[in-house]
């Protein structure tokens, strides 16, 4: 039986073994998508981005510190009360030091990011929504990272997710993303199960290429140091958004 977003209780989401797992280090992944997406953000203006949107935002910080040196206001949209509750905590009180090394990094790639953690979270706002309810041609910018084949099995649910992904974005809006590769479903901690949708670069180019303009797909290896979800690296995304999204 194919496991749905819908069918999940995502208010139930183990934010402190995921980044217990996950984020508690800058490992080589880690930095390998701050690279990547650290070039394409040099691109544009600092501050030119009035509103942008980290569409599934969960625990991580680090894509909100990247948006930081181009975006005005970021509202950091996710549907789980676990993982906004941890995101309020770090907006409203001291963020965890664990991410003091991933802000370093976003600054050394890219001056444009605020000088400090603090100043670098100050433009986001914690928002619990759903990402498919976004309103179309809202924002600038957009990022997902690890969200749509984490979400569920269903491959035309993943694409209804970077539909609403694309669609959220004012035409010639930018996007970035990144996907886990070829990832079934997997475990967070000891117990808990989580739906997983295996997509691969072909896939994710036939989902965006009707929807976006200038896109670039990219592979990066599997991480021998992030816990084994069976995947095949990441693969990551960034665009423009075209009239049809």
């Amino acid at each position: 039986m194919i496991t749905h977003n819908d069918d999940v209780d995502w208010d139930r989401w183990p934010v402190a073994d995921y980044l217990a797992e996950n984020y508690r280090d800058v490992h080589p992944a880690d930095a390998a998508v701050i690279a990547h997406h650290s070039a394409f953000y040099r691109r544009i203006a600092p501050g030119s981005v009035a509103r942008s949107v980290e569409c599934g935002a969960g625990p991580n910080l680090y894509p909100l510190i990247l948006a930081s040196a181009v975006s005005r206001r970021i509202d950091a949209v996710d549907a789980s009360a676990s993982n906004v509750a941890y995101l309020e905590e770090q907006l409203l009180h001291r963020p965890d030091a664990s991410w003091l090394p991933f802000h370093a990094l976003c600054r050394e790639l890219n001056p444009a990011v605020p000088a400090t953690l603090a100043k670098a979270l100050a433009p986001v706002y914690a928002v619990q929504a759903d990402v498919r309810s976004l309103p179309p041609r809202t924002y600038g910018l957009a990022s997902m990272h690890f969200v749509a084949e984490g979400a569920t099995e269903d491959f035309a649910e993943f694409t209804l997710f970077c539909r609403a992904f694309v669609r959220c974005v004012v035409p010639g809006g930018y996007l970035v993303a990144a996907f886990m590769q070829d990832m079934p479903a997997y475990r967070i901690g000891p117990a808990s199960r989580w739906p997983g949708c295996p997509v691969d670069p072909h896939a994710i180019e036939a989902v965006f290429a009707p929807l976006t303009r200038e896109v670039t797909v990219t592979h990066i290896d599997s991480d021998p140091t992030l816990p084994d979800y069976a995947d095949a690296g990441m693969v990551l995304l960034t665009g423009v958004a075209g009239e049809a999204g």
